[in-house]
Formats: structure tokens, sequence, C-alpha cells
């Protein structure tokens, strides 16, 4: 049965503008650890994101092992060794000064994949575009995001790593794909601007429409 919709108020659309503005990749986290309750609440909240064929592909893997988040810097840093090879001259120097990760710092991080035999959702929606699975578990971590950002709480979503090491260090099954690995706490300090913007690697530009 139909159901009156909330009445979203100026008031409403005002802060859910602030809600994106600040909701920053976050790099530098405190060592407060998030109450078990809360996370339960964040990840509520991620399982509510729109999904094709309603198959909710997304799968949150909590890392909390010493052993495993050893494994996990490992990977980056071999990850992004390779990554700055790219460059030459003054833009490998300033690729080198950048901080990319919190991975000693957070308190919490979670890597999420995305099952691609998933049986739910019947395969509807995904035979000519199969890539949506995967679109659909980057929507549960948006969602996951912007919740966590209106509680205080910052996210870094690190994306340097092999994602085979990933899978193989944590044990998943195979037909999960790496999607992506989160750094979870509360923010060392507050910004609106990316901290690529304020180290002087790359500047936003405007959304430009192309019409047809």
């Amino acid at each position: 049965m139909p159901i009156e919709p909330p009445k979203f108020n100026r008031e409403f659309r005002d802060g859910l503008e602030q809600l994106f503005v600040w909701r920053r990749d976050v790099r530098r986290f405190r060592s407060d650890p998030i109450a078990d309750s809360v996370l339960e609440e964040l990840l509520s909240l991620a399982n509510l994101a729109p999904s094709v064929g309603n198959s909710q592909p997304w799968r949150w893997v909590k890392v909390d092992s010493q052993e495993a988040r050893r494994s996990i810097r490992e990977n980056f840093e071999a990850a992004n060794a390779t990554a700055g090879n790219i460059y030459s001259g003054t833009a490998r120097a300033d690729y080198a000064k950048l901080k990319l990760e919190g991975l000693r710092e957070a308190p919490v991080q979670f890597a999420v994949f995305c099952d691609e035999e998933t049986l739910q959702g019947r395969g509807l929606g995904r035979q000519s575009m199969p890539e949506m699975l995967a679109y659909s578990s980057v929507i549960s971590v948006h969602g996951f995001w912007l919740a966590a950002r209106s509680r205080g709480i910052g996210v870094g979503w690190l994306s340097i790593l092999d994602p085979d090491a990933v899978t193989a260090c944590l044990d998943v099954p195979a037909s999960w794909k790496f999607v992506a690995y989160l750094c979870v706490g509360y923010p060392v300090e507050e910004h609106t601007d990316p901290e690529l913007v304020r180290a002087d690697w790359q500047e936003r530009a405007p959304l430009r429409l192309i019409e047809r």
C-alpha cells in the first residue's frame, strides 16, 4: 500500500548540501574507538543502498587482526612504489610527499567486495552490463560514507592496492571482486577542501554538462 512520502524542507536540503561538502577523503585519524553500536547502525544504512535487480551484492569484511592489517600495509607500500614510477622529476617528488592512506592510524578498517556470483536478484539488469553489481557495491560504500560523516566520523578510500593480494590475504571466496578498502575513524582535523587540493596536487574542476 502506498504511503505518504516525507516532506524534505529547505533546512534539510541545506544540511544535505553541507554533508556533501564535508564528505572528504580522510587520511589522518584519531585513535578514539568507534562504538560497535554506531558501526552496526552505519552498516545497516549502507545496506539500504539501491542495487541492480535488488541483488545487494556488497560483502563487507571488518579487518581487525594485526596480521591482516600488516599484510594490507605491505600491499600498499609495494603498490605505491609502483604507482610512483609513472611520474618523473618534480611530479615524482610531489607524489612521494603525499599522504595517501591512514592504515596505521584508523581504528576501524573494512574491505568491501562484490559477490559476482550472487543468486540474489536472479540476474535481473546485469546481462548486458554485469559491472552493475560492482557499481551497486560502490553505492553501498557511498551511503556508508555519508552516514559516517553525518556522525562526525571520517572515511578514507584506499585504492592503491593489489586487489588479488587483498582477496588472498582476507581469504574470501574467489567469486568476490575487491571494490574498496576503507579506513574509518574520527578525523584529526576538519576540512571542506580535498587534501590533494591543499597539497597543490590537483584542483577540483566544475562539472561540464554535455548535451546531444
